[in-house]
């Protein structure tokens, strides 16, 4: 048994039994994949995936058992490799971050710069996706950190720590018609308008169509995006009114926009931070995440990731 018989098995399940693509990722041949695979299966006695000639279409029992043991052993040996730098190149190496659009636009700029002054030898990657993909980044190994409101704390494999807690604003033209409304504007008020908003799955998305059907109401929403930044464009056209993160909105930048307070209307959204569970961190992980959450000390993260599920 060796770790590139490991890694052909989980790579085979992550791309779907793909074995061509397979073969790319691991920068070998397709016919390599397949002898490792099959070297695997007879050292253990059992088939890991089903068979329809020569594809694989599925895992087997077997396989479904055998394959979280593969992952642990293929993360064990990244975390080895990891201790062995820590304490060789302490201040060289590799952060690989997965944020949602909002969290890399907004939330994690002034934390990179500080990064970037204190460990100017270590490579950030910064990737953007929906909150299912930041967890499916931390899920395969891709990122080190994963960092958004929403889907992160539903896998039982990574650990989602809390991080800050914000409101949603409601953005509008000057000389709108709601900036005359001597009291804090309501859903009913807002479902008057067509509202431009994000997408289902994205920044407290979810709490605000939980609002609005907790008072039977059904807005028109008519364009739905990832990014505020998209949104504030579309309400400045006269397309809508908008409903975006606060932290989005800055009357220094958005000078074409006006901004009114929605932390009433919309439940309170949680920025969470994920790391997948089992993961030996690097010290200046540690330092990254303290910066970005000042709460998540490093006794704090370490006793969360050696907490039993």
């Amino acid at each position: 048994m060796n770790f590139q018989q490991l890694r052909a098995v989980r790579e085979t399940t992550r791309s779907g039994f793909n074995l061509t693509e397979v073969a790319g990722v691991l920068h070998t041949s397709q016919p390599g994949i397949s002898r490792q695979i099959r070297e695997l299966e007879e050292e253990l006695g059992i088939e890991i995936f089903v068979r329809a000639g020569k594809r694989l279409t599925g895992l087997t029992q077997p396989g479904e058992a055998v394959l979280p043991i593969v992952e642990r052993l293929l993360l064990d040996a990244e975390n080895l490799k990891r201790v062995g730098e820590d304490f060789t190149a302490q201040d060289n190496g590799r952060l690989s971050i997965a944020a949602t659009h909002s969290q890399a636009r907004y939330a994690l700029p002034a934390v990179v710069r500080d990064f970037r002054q204190l460990y100017p030898k270590v490579t950030l990657h910064l990737q953007q996706g929906s909150p299912k993909q930041v967890a499916e980044m931390l899920l395969s190994g891709e990122a080190d950190i994963g960092v958004a409101t929403e889907a992160l704390a539903h896998y039982d494999a990574l650990i989602a720590l809390p991080c800050y807690r914000w409101t949603h604003s409601v953005v509008v033209p000057p000389g709108h018609a709601l900036l005359d409304s001597p009291e804090p504007i309501t859903l009913a008020q807002l479902a008057e308008y067509p509202l431009i908003t994000y997408e289902p799955g994205y920044t407290g998305r979810a709490h605000i169509d939980e609002a609005f059907a907790n008072v039977g109401l059904q807005p028109e929403i008519v364009l739905g995006a990832m990014d505020a930044d998209v949104i504030k464009t579309y309400v400045e056209l006269g397309l809508g009114v908008g409903i975006v993160a606060s932290m989005a909105f800055d009357a220094e930048r958005d000078r074409t926009l006006r901004a009114l307070d929605a932390r009433h209307l919309f439940e309170i959204n949680l920025t969470r931070l994920a790391i997948r569970r089992g993961t030996w961190l690097r010290g200046y992980v540690y330092d990254f995440i303290s910066s970005f959450a000042p709460t998540l000390t490093r006794s704090v993260v370490e006793e969360a990731l050696t907490s039993v599920p």
